[in-house]
């Protein structure tokens, strides 16, 4: 009888192990089957309906309970995110050359009528004073002839691709076939706008001034449908990476303050949120300034449960999804800062401004160095940095490699300009693409911190590389100076570029207001420069924006 009882026993056992394992596996599939499913939150849908088609889909009971719950004192809230959808080790440079060909050869029809609308769409309007801006000399100012040791990829545009050729076929498969299969042999520019954008880029610049790619850019990352999403490993706060159906990428960030909110002054820069409409304005901004350093950046509303959730294959992006009290759907993903449950981004019902900036190439492609910003701040609620207690600081920078020749100081010059036109006290590092060495410009990213103060205060301390070192491009000075001229006044540009885009306004008045003072500040600076050092001009012509008109050095004369 014991034998009996003892045998049924094991097989009790044995049958609720087996059951244990059957629910942790349909848990773990059950991310990839809700992609099949039509489980997405519509527009249509009411905030009340939400709960209930979620719950349809068989969301996870315990999942659902600890939602709710506070994670910010656990060890793991405060772990960056590892994302199962990594772009290609930097060694792996084969894969990402295979990647590059396999993209060149998708022909996507809708991409040319969008890229032919907006090339309708950019035709210059009468009375536009940007379009008068880029009609001005300053801003014709032509590059010296390229070489290939002046661009980043060298292209041979006879080359023409056998899309059959491809070793993986299953984009051949997805969706709409008739939308996303090639006709023909295709050239380099029916390339995707993300694939040619990455082939322009050299020396000089990310991108050229009237570059009808970019334009189209721009629209793409606002149109394409985006195929998946992962949250970037790394940072301090969340960020995804998304991919879109002709295979680019671009870095999500969404919002998470209105345009009104400003940073308490009691805040420490290095705590402030990440703002989205601060992204799209510096790009716009830059490109007034003639810079084009910045990445292409455009707003988005996104659906978050059809273009994030059911798109996803990271798990632990997808276990922070909730629903809150007011029926909206809500995420917080993983990050070092500001992602729990009291920190949730949560949509509309589940709508979600954000901006998507385009990925510069795999650095498989094309590596990049960091390099530490001399006039980096301490990151210390209590120390200081030795530019901020050693008024001769620059003298020691400008001793020091790359900064003692070539552009470099002066590229640190034009960024302090930058940043203190948009109120950026986060500058720690810049990067510069490997290939060019020392000759090349400097990249502007991570441009998040646009007016994180207060709109009526002028931070001086990011001008302090301009007024220890007293020195700026001359291409530089006679745009800031065309700027502060009525006809063309800066804040009147930037609403006007602004309004292009699909978030708009991006920023409110006040914050365009500053933008004039802040220019103002500026050119008082290099006045005071110039009754300091005694000069009539302290400027030097660069190598880089004055290129193909003048190469000699403007010397300073005495008074």
């Amino acid at each position: 009888m014991k034998m009996i009882l003892l045998r049924k026993f094991r097989v009790l056992i044995l049958m609720v192990f087996l059951i244990a394992c059957s629910m942790h596996i349909m848990i773990d599939l059950l991310p990839k089957l809700e992609r099949h499913g039509n489980s997405g939150c519509s527009c249509s849908h009411t905030p009340s309906e939400e709960p209930q088609s979620w719950g349809k889909q068989g969301w996870p009971n315990k999942h659902t309970l600890r939602i709710l719950q506070d994670f910010s004192n656990e060890p793991s809230s405060n772990v960056s995110s590892h994302s199962l959808e990594r772009i290609p080790a930097t060694g792996d440079k084969t894969q990402a050359l295979r990647r590059l060909e396999h993209y060149g050869q998708r022909g996507d029809k809708k991409r040319q009528f969008i890229q032919d609308a907006t090339l309708a769409k950019s035709i210059p309007v009468k009375g536009s004073r940007l379009s008068a801006l880029y009609e001005h000399p300053l801003y014709k100012r032509s590059l010296p002839p390229l070489t290939n040791e002046d661009t980043l990829f060298n292209v041979n545009t006879d080359i023409r691709f056998d899309p059959k050729a491809a070793e993986d076929q299953e984009w051949n498969t997805e969706g709409n076939v008739d939308e996303f299969s090639p006709t023909g042999e295709l050239t380099a520019d029916s390339y995707p706008n993300w694939l040619r954008f990455h082939i322009g880029i050299n020396r000089y610049e990310l991108y050229s001034r009237h570059n009808p790619v970019i334009d189209a850019l721009l629209k793409d990352l606002v149109t394409q449908r985006i195929t998946s999403v992962a949250m970037k490993s790394g940072g301090t706060q969340l960020k995804l990476i998304m991919t879109f159906q002709n295979y680019g990428q671009a870095l999500f960030k969404p919002m998470k303050q209105t345009r009104e909110q400003e940073t308490p002054p009691d805040f420490f820069y290095f705590s402030d949120f990440e703002r989205h409409n601060a992204e799209i304005a510096a790009f716009h901004l830059d490109r007034i300034l003639d810079f084009r350093r910045v990445p292409p950046v455009a707003g988005r509303l996104v659906n978050m449960t059809k273009e994030i959730r059911d798109v996803t294959r990271d798990k632990k992006l997808w276990r922070t999804f909730f629903i809150s009290p007011a029926n909206n759907v809500c995420f917080y993903g993983e990050c070092s800062y500001y992602c729990s449950t009291e920190h949730a981004l949560c949509g509309k019902p589940d709508q979600i401004e954000g901006s998507l900036a385009a990925f510069l190439p795999d650095l498989a492609l094309a590596k990049r160095k960091t390099w530490r910003n001399p006039w980096r701040r301490s990151y210390h609620k209590r120390k200081k940095a030795e530019w901020e207690v050693d008024p001769d600081y620059c003298e020691e920078v400008k001793q020091t490699p790359p900064y003692d020749s070539g552009t470099r100081l002066l590229d640190i010059m034009d960024m302090t300009v930058f940043d203190f036109l948009m109120g950026n006290m986060d500058r720690h590092h810049y990067e510069t693409f490997e290939k060019f060495g020392n000759e090349t410009f400097i990249i502007h990213l991570d441009n998040d911190n646009f007016h994180t103060s207060s709109h009526s205060h002028d931070e001086m301390s990011i001008l302090v590389p301009l007024t220890q070192c007293c020195r700026v491009r001359k291409s530089t000075h006679l745009r800031l100076q065309l700027l502060a001229k009525e006809e063309y006044k800066l804040s009147t540009l930037m609403a006007e570029s602004l309004v292009r885009d699909r978030l708009s306004p991006i920023l409110i008045q006040p914050h365009l207001k500053a933008m004039d003072r802040r220019l103002r500040q500026v050119l008082n600076v290099l006045s005071e420069c110039i009754e300091k050092e005694g000069y009539t001009y302290v400027v030097e012509d660069d190598l880089q924006g004055d290129q193909g008109t003048d190469h000699t050095h403007t010397s300073p004369q005495r008074r």
